[in-house]
């Protein structure tokens, strides 16, 4: 990348998610050249993840400013304070919040520093001249649902952007349905193999991975689930599934976090499942380090995961993979749904309820493995057809 100003990755990698963590080295793989700072809503070193050292966006910053990616526009300001907390004060925070919307919002508001409904969502007041403003990718499938008040303020940002893409047809055609000019993007983690695959290799053949391997000659399942799994019924039903795939397969299960913040994985949630299959099928992945979550994936046979970027790791490696759909989901927008009826292969399931696990997975590995990577090829040229446009921007007098 030409130029002299500095691009501000903005996003929410000031906490342990999958995607975000990836999204900045993602975009510094692929503006080479550039000088990057990273900015979130608080100020986390996130390095021993394989993150970022992360500073609070504040004041205006020089240079281009780039929204990296993510469910940005739906990220409403009392969930981001949430996920912002350690554990232990995060469920203080929703003992006595949850029931209070406008004590929440004044007590995310001081949390936060900033009253922006969606926080992770700036305008151009965020930017000095001549610096960019950019949307990369981003995803709003809740859109239609938000208050009136925060659409408001998103689209005073959106419409001030030099460039706005998403990542799915849903948050596109509720954007133009409310009069914002947007184009269409594959989520950027599609690049991951394109970007990193050397690092990722290396994290695959040494410590916890290498372990796995060693630990399922075979080949194993990579196996991941949010605490939205974690009655009782439903982890039965996990069970259930992940036993009958083990029969038929003989593959393994390894269970990994994609995430540590609140809202997210539940370690405890995976003991409880361990405890209720079959001695040997399975074993937890303990490491949280994104280069080592990216090589379990890598490596495995198949992936069966509620993270969207568990599935698009996959998709870029060109490996079978089934999303599961929370069972309190109903009959809201998904972004796993969303991205499914996007961009994906019809030879694999989509989005499946806990008790298809079984049938699903299956289904899975018997996909064609040319044709997988064949589809991870069309989508990787997708998203550099969709970024060149942008990224012109960048260097533009």
């Amino acid at each position: 990348m030409s130029g002299e100003l500095p691009c501000v990755l903005f996003g929410a990698f000031d906490r342990h998610n999958f995607g975000d963590l990836l999204f900045p080295h993602l975009l510094a793989a692929q503006l080479a050249g550039g000088r990057f700072e990273h900015a979130g809503l608080a100020a986390r070193d996130l390095r021993r993840f394989g993150g970022h050292r992360v500073t609070p966006l504040g004041a205006k910053r020089r240079g281009h400013l780039i929204h990296v990616g993510g469910e940005l526009l739906g990220c409403r300001a009392y969930e981001a304070a949430v996920m912002l907390l350690d554990p232990a004060a995060a469920a203080q925070a929703i003992a006595r919040y949850d029931a209070d919307p406008d004590a929440a919002a004044a007590w995310a508001a001081r949390q936060l520093g900033t009253s922006r409904a969606l926080p992770y969502v700036v305008g151009r007041e965020a930017v000095a001249a001549p610096g960019r403003l950019i949307f990369n990718a981003v995803g709003g499938v809740d859109w239609p649902m938000l208050p009136a008040a925060a659409r408001v303020e998103a689209r005073a940002a959106l419409a001030g952007a030099d460039w706005v893409s998403v990542r799915d047809r849903v948050t596109l055609e509720a954007l133009h349905a409310d009069g914002i000019a947007a184009a269409l993007s594959p989520d950027p983690a599609v690049m991951v193999r394109a970007c990193c695959g050397e690092i990722i290799a290396r994290h695959g053949a040494r410590g916890d991975v290498w372990a796995v391997q060693v630990a399922f000659p075979q080949g194993y399942l990579a196996c991941q689930f949010s605490g939205e799994f974690g009655d009782d019924a439903t982890l039965d039903a996990l069970a259930q599934g992940l036993a009958g795939v083990a029969a038929a397969s003989g593959l393994g299960v390894v269970l990994f976090q994609a995430g540590a913040a609140p809202w997210h994985d539940d370690a405890a949630c995976h003991e409880a499942l361990l405890r209720r299959l079959p001695a040997g099928m399975a074993q937890r992945f303990t490491s949280l380090h994104v280069w080592d979550l990216c090589a379990l994936i890598a490596a495995s046979r198949a992936t069966l995961a509620s993270s969207l970027h568990a599935r698009l790791v996959a998709l870029a490696y060109g490996r079978p993979r089934v999303s599961l759909r929370p069972p309190q989901q109903g009959a809201r927008p998904d972004k796993r749904d969303a991205f499914v009826a996007t961009w994906e292969t019809t030879v694999l399931p989509g989005c499946v309820a806990v008790a298809d696990i079984e049938c699903a997975v299956l289904a899975a590995l018997a996909a064609p493995a040319a044709e997988l990577a064949d589809h991870a090829a069309q989508l990787e040229a997708a998203y550099r057809a969709a970024q060149s446009h942008w990224a012109e921007l960048l260097s533009a007098e």
